[in-house]
């Protein structure tokens, strides 16, 4: 038995030096260590030896099986290397070739807008403050010189969320302006010293929601831009100042502005700012509608029961409020003809910006 041990062993050492690939080693495999393989059946026939010898036989057999394992597994790793020689050179890789560019995304062009609108005031002395996109009437209309019933609601029509009897004339909307924040904003600034507030110099940037029919010119969701400054010996010079000062920021130092009277419940008096059209240079095109001139916000002098709604005296304090739209100043400046265009998410209309 142990003569027949030898043999197997030699034979399948012999024949394993002819193998060439994976496929004939792994017949190999099951000729020389599968269960019907000579090896396996001298394990078979183990019961069959004298006591005394099955130890001595035992031990060899174990130790063949061992070794051609051994020699399986490091035949199978040269074979391995054998072929990832052959693909490195059939496939060879020039790593001197230049990579493909990954793709780098861009702000959008609304979000380049606001960035600029927020840096100008900056540097105007004034913070960003955030308020809430869902408000109730209350905030929304009424604290801002808008009561229930009044007309000039009827230019904001509006997305209610909750209504009903136990709400009264206090329902809960999408903010149709970002008006409301001034409310928020002055409250808060007033409850740090309710004797003596102090002053207010803040932009309040954020989406709002109207329900209205889209058009290329009117969207039913649009950022504004709130403006707010609150304090003593605050006048109207001080607006145009600011507002003319923005005005040339923006669009360049030699632009020229007017301003147009206008009306808004929250403000007295009331104003429209316009700037000298910068497609036909004031002489009237089909951009300014022939006048010569582009509205760009509306602003004015904050109203007294405004002021007082917010915790501060009418008496002691005056401020001035200005809201601008983004999207139409973007589209001013890049003549574009579409407001659909900024959330349509069409590729070939934001990477031009």
């Amino acid at each position: 038995m142990l003569e027949q041990l030898e043999t197997i062993s030699q034979d399948a050492l012999a024949s394993l030096k002819d193998v060439q690939d994976e496929e004939s080693l792994q017949r190999w495999r099951v000729a020389h260590l599968g269960r019907s393989s000579p090896l396996m059946q001298v394990f078979d026939r183990m019961g069959s030896l004298p006591k005394e010898e099955r130890p001595v036989v035992g031990r060899r057999a174990n130790e063949v099986k061992q070794g051609l394992e051994v020699a399986y597994t490091q035949q199978s790793e040269a074979l391995k290397e054998l072929a990832l020689g052959r693909l490195l050179q059939t496939e060879r890789l020039d790593v001197t070739l230049p990579g493909r560019a990954l793709s780098h995304g861009r702000l959008h062009i609304a979000t380049q807008t606001l960035r600029q609108i927020y840096q100008i005031f900056a540097e105007m002395g004034f913070q960003v403050f955030r308020s809430r996109e869902v408000e109730t009437d209350e905030f929304n209309f009424q604290l801002l010189n808008f009561p229930p019933n009044h007309p000039a609601r009827e230019m904001q029509d509006s997305f209610y969320i909750q209504t009903g009897s136990d709400r009264g004339d206090d329902p809960v909307l999408l903010r149709t302006h970002t008006s409301p924040g001034q409310i928020h904003a002055m409250r808060q600034y007033a409850a740090m010293d309710p004797d003596n507030p102090p002053p207010v110099r803040i932009i309040l940037p954020g989406m709002c929601f109207r329900y209205e029919q889209v058009t290329h010119r009117h969207e039913m969701q649009f950022n504004q831009v709130e403006g707010l400054a609150v304090g003593e010996h605050i006048t109207m010079g001080d607006l145009k100042g600011t507002l003319s000062d923005f005005a040339r920021r923006m669009f360049g130092q030699g632009v020229r502005s007017r301003f147009r009277a206008s009306h808004f419940p929250f403000t007295e008096p009331s104003a429209e700012m316009d700037i000298e059209c910068f497609v036909c240079g004031g002489v009237g095109c089909q951009v300014c509608k022939k006048s010569g001139w582009l509205e760009i916000l509306g602003c004015g002098m904050v109203h007294p029961v405004v002021l007082s709604n917010g915790g501060y005296d009418p008496l002691r304090y005056s401020g001035f409020a200005f809201g601008m739209g983004p999207e139409r100043i973007a589209m001013l400046r890049y003549r574009i003809e579409d407001i659909r265009s900024f959330w349509a998410n069409d590729l070939r209309f934001l990477e031009q910006f």
